[in-house]
């Protein structure tokens, strides 16, 4: 099998040709096509069977569809100059190859909501698009000692019994609503507020909200530490994940922290926020976002009695077995359309 990229991390996997493919640019968008240039002159030469990508590109059989549609972003996010810039008709052109009618690509998604958005702008067959269940890692299932693992963590950390921990897992601290997370801390009354901290995993910049948290007279109890590896642990150490995400294709996290039975506090932009009241583990914002509302929220789940009951809901749903079955579903989908493509 053959791996075209433009970089690698670590130790190449067994069974994998590893092709590092130049692209040239200062800019993501100019980065990106110059790949899916030099990508076709490889394939040219390889003549694979079938082609599988991640990346936005012509000459694909299959797209696994990890990113949000470029199209409906920047149309809620930005004006119509913004759409005169040489970024946005790269990535249109690069977002078109594959989704405009009359292309032959097949397209596995992992959210629902991004068959409508492609939809919209592109005018997609519906027959082109395949949604793939959820591929959470069994890990993150609460193990027998989970209470011993809480309690290990709590106090390395040095959080008592009677404080509250609120956890945020993700990269990308603009997109998934940190600043949102901190105002809503900020607004818990006297007592509850002096006894919560916040903690954030991932890689950003977090200079920005260190200093918001700062100016909100928080910053003492949020924790910015960075990715890791052993989330888990924090999952089982923590009383609510917190995720008012601004854009989110799936937030894969809300699954797993359901099912490691920590209740959840979201927003119903992410794709696999359904999963969150199909679980009863939790509470799901509407759109429009409002921070009062989610600041009310926030304060009233931590104040629940039914704590107790989403994280027993959140545990039982741990036994869907197709919350874990992407990887089968996925080699099963390739598999089929290879043999159609090759037969073909």
């Amino acid at each position: 099998m053959h791996v075209y990229t433009m970089s690698w991390a670590g130790d190449p996997e067994p069974g994998l040709r590893i092709h590092i493919i130049p692209a040239k640019g200062w800019q993501n968008h100019t980065r990106n096509y110059s790949f899916a240039q030099n990508v076709k002159a490889r394939l040219e030469k390889d003549k694979p069977d079938v082609v599988i990508g991640f990346n936005k590109m012509p000459y694909l059989d299959m797209y696994y569809a990890a990113d949000v549609c470029f199209q409906s972003r920047v149309r809620e996010e930005h004006g119509f100059l913004y759409r005169l810039l040489p970024r946005y008709r790269r990535m249109v052109n690069l977002e078109k190859s594959i989704f405009e009618s009359g292309k032959k690509t097949e397209i596995m998604l992992i959210s629902s909501r991004q068959e409508k958005e492609y939809s919209q702008y592109y005018q997609t067959e519906a027959a082109r698009f395949h949604l793939l269940p959820p591929g959470i890692a069994r890990d993150r299932i609460a193990p027998p000692d989970a209470s011993d693992i809480r309690r290990a963590l709590r106090k390395q950390y040095n959080i008592a019994d009677d404080e509250i921990l609120l956890l945020m897992v993700g990269s990308g601290f603009k997109t998934k609503g940190l600043d949102r997370a901190i105002r809503g801390l900020a607004f818990l009354p006297g007592m509850l507020r002096k006894s919560t901290r916040l903690f954030v995993i991932g890689e950003d910049k977090a200079a920005s909200f260190k200093k918001l948290a700062d100016k909100l007279n928080v910053g003492s109890q949020v924790s910015f530490l960075g990715g890791r590896s052993d989330v888990p642990q924090f999952l089982l150490a923590a009383d609510l994940l917190v995720h008012p995400a601004y854009h989110e294709n799936t937030g894969t996290v809300l699954l797993e922290a359901v099912i490691s039975g920590l209740p959840v506090l979201t927003t119903d932009v992410c794709g696999y926020a359904h999963y969150i009241k199909e679980a009863n583990a939790g509470v799901v914002l509407p759109s429009p976002f409002a921070q009062d509302v989610y600041n009310t929220t926030l304060q009233k789940m931590l104040l629940s009695p039914n704590r107790s009951e989403w994280q027993r809901n959140g545990r039982s749903f741990a036994e869907r077995p197709e919350i874990y079955s992407l990887p089968e579903k996925s080699a099963d989908l390739i598999e089929t359309v290879g043999q159609k493509r090759v037969s073909g």
